[in-house]
């Protein structure tokens, strides 16, 4: 059987990684495929690069139209990146009856479900394992392997950037701007970081896993976004001292609210206990805790970046492509494993509703009822509290830290209760407020 023939846009990191390895695997995942595989275009503005990292094994143009509008190419790899020019290439390979496989999850948490009502029509396949989590194989354990769950709710660390930063602080005591040009020295960190520090990033993939977790449509645009970067060295080692650490997550969770169900979609440091694996995840390393009504908490870990990590997971799609592109596109796995006519409008709530337990920490005057006032609030407020830290003032200070862990709570409450403690004479500046999830 002949070969089938792939056409690549983009060979930066990743590219030259899926370049790489399906080269040096190609016996064994000719094996698995049943079929060959082989890149024979490559698409880069940088064509010189581009034909040095290929060793003249394949063709390299500098337009990408080529590539998907080249009768010959059965499956286009789309390693672009972006909004603009990927989203446009896309959807003219899928015009031309090509299967994709991409790992662009900003475009796909964006503009995901047009791509995927647009290869429904044409009875093509668009694969994006990698655009979650890197190596980790997530989307299959989600649309695959947990398919006889209930998915109840995801907790991830799903971006390595960020939790090289918040391993460094913690494990450093370093601030947060010190870590993050620790981590833009040794190149995990762009130098631009913003999606990654302020959650773009995380919420993009979130937004996937919560499509297939919960048979939705991507809707990136009702996500809650926080990032780390008010985050401060103190808070770290308070939940430290409490027995927790502190993780970018992102969550997605199914909720009931006056009744009704919903949707939380939210990503933001949370506090975590200590003893759960996913707590101890360090460095720039991925995990994604999945929860499933009948097979329990089952924890996913790996490489989330990196050239071959990443090119593992496109060369998978690629092999998943190979072996159903000539099955029936009715009895194949479907992009967000619901049927599409299966897919149901289970809203997204809005963060004020979402219940959770949190971390106070409050810098108070060191006086008498201080501590009587704060919990009078909460009490008033119906909110229990189920562990506090308050620490001595520094020789000659007049002025604490009380931290306050609460039980669950609606978001609502917190922050109504928060605006009573703020406008107390003997608290000093704003509380700081984090989320705290048991995971259990």
């Amino acid at each position: 059987m002949k070969p089938i023939k792939v056409g690549l846009l983009g060979i930066g990191t990743v590219g030259a990684g899926t370049f790489n390895v399906l080269k040096r695997n190609q016996q064994e995942i000719t094996r698995r495929a049943g079929r060959g595989i082989e890149i024979t275009m490559v698409a880069d503005l940088n064509t010189e690069r581009a034909r040095e990292l290929t060793n003249g094994e394949c063709e390299v143009v500098s337009d990408a139209n080529l590539v998907v509008n080249h009768p010959d190419i059965d499956i286009v790899i789309e390693l672009i990146g972006g909004y603009g020019i990927a989203k446009d290439l896309v959807l003219k390979a899928i015009a031309n009856g090509k299967h994709v496989v991409t790992a662009n999850k900003a475009l796909l948490a964006t503009h995901g479900n047009e791509i995927f009502k647009a290869a429904q029509d044409q009875g093509v396949m668009v694969a994006f394992e990698a655009a979650v989590a890197g190596g980790i194989p997530i989307i299959k354990a989600l649309r695959e392997g947990l398919t006889a769950n209930r998915i109840e709710w995801i907790a991830g660390i799903i971006n390595g950037t960020t939790n090289f930063i918040l391993s460094e602080m913690r494990d450093k005591g370093l601030d947060f701007d010190v870590a993050l040009k620790e981590a833009q020295r040794l190149g995990y960190a762009e130098a631009d970081p913003t999606f990654d520090i302020e959650g773009i990033d995380a919420a993009h993939k979130a937004t996937i896993m919560a499509a297939i977790a919960f048979g939705i449509p991507m809707q990136f645009e009702k996500a809650y976004v926080e990032g780390i970067t008010t985050l401060q060295a103190t808070d770290i080692l308070y939940a430290e001292e409490l027995g927790y650490r502190i993780k970018l997550l992102g969550i997605a969770k199914r909720a009931h609210v006056n009744g009704q169900e919903g949707i939380e979609l939210r990503v933001h440091p949370t506090l975590i206990p200590e003893k759960r694996l996913i707590a101890n995840v360090e460095g720039a390393m991925n995990a994604v805790l999945v929860h499933g009504d009948a097979v329990g908490a089952t924890l996913y870990y790996g490489k989330g970046a990196g050239a071959e990590p990443t090119a593992s997971a496109v060369i998978a799609d690629l092999v998943d492509i190979t072996r159903l592109a000539t099955a029936d596109p009715e009895h194949r796995v479907p992009h967000l494993a619901f049927q599409p006519d299966a897919m149901t409008d289970t809203p997204i709530l809005p963060m004020s509703e979402i219940t959770t337990s949190y971390y106070l920490r409050m810098h108070v005057a060191d006086l008498p009822g201080v501590l009587a006032d704060v919990t009078r609030i909460l009490a008033d407020a119906s909110i229990s509290i189920d562990a506090m830290l308050q620490k001595e003032p520094a020789e000659g200070e007049s002025q604490t830290d009380i931290v306050i862990l609460t039980h669950q709570t609606q978001e609502k409450n917190i922050v109504a209760a928060i605006a009573k403690m703020e406008a107390l004479s003997t608290v000093v500046g704003k509380v700081i407020k984090i989320r705290l999830e048991e995971l259990s």
